[in-house]
């Protein structure tokens, strides 16, 4: 089981690729916060967010836990979508419902 809530049927390749990779990162921790981003917005970034994503898909998970945390990831993956990322984890969108 993967966790994801989310249908890939309706996704573009592309989409239907990253949807995966958020959810099978390496630990369950970060599949869970890349997951749940990517269920909730993956069909609604834009092509140069899908990129940014993609990207910071690449990321080692204790940077990036350490980037969700607070500190300042470099310039090239300081971008609006992982902004936008942090944010949606941060404020407690990400958090599902019980």
């Amino acid at each position: 089981m993967t966790g994801t809530t989310r249908s890939s049927a309706d996704l573009d390749p592309r989409r239907r690729r990253i949807l995966y990779r958020s959810w099978h990162r390496g630990t369950r921790e970060m599949d869970l916060l890349m997951g749940r981003f990517a269920d909730a917005l993956i069909d609604k970034l834009s092509e140069g967010d899908v990129a940014d994503f993609e990207r910071l898909i690449e990321v080692e998970d204790p940077e990036l836990f350490a980037w969700i945390g607070g500190m300042t990831p470099p310039p090239e993956h300081d971008t609006p979508v992982f902004k936008r990322f942090r944010q949606f984890h941060l404020s407690g969108e990400g958090v599902p419902e019980i």
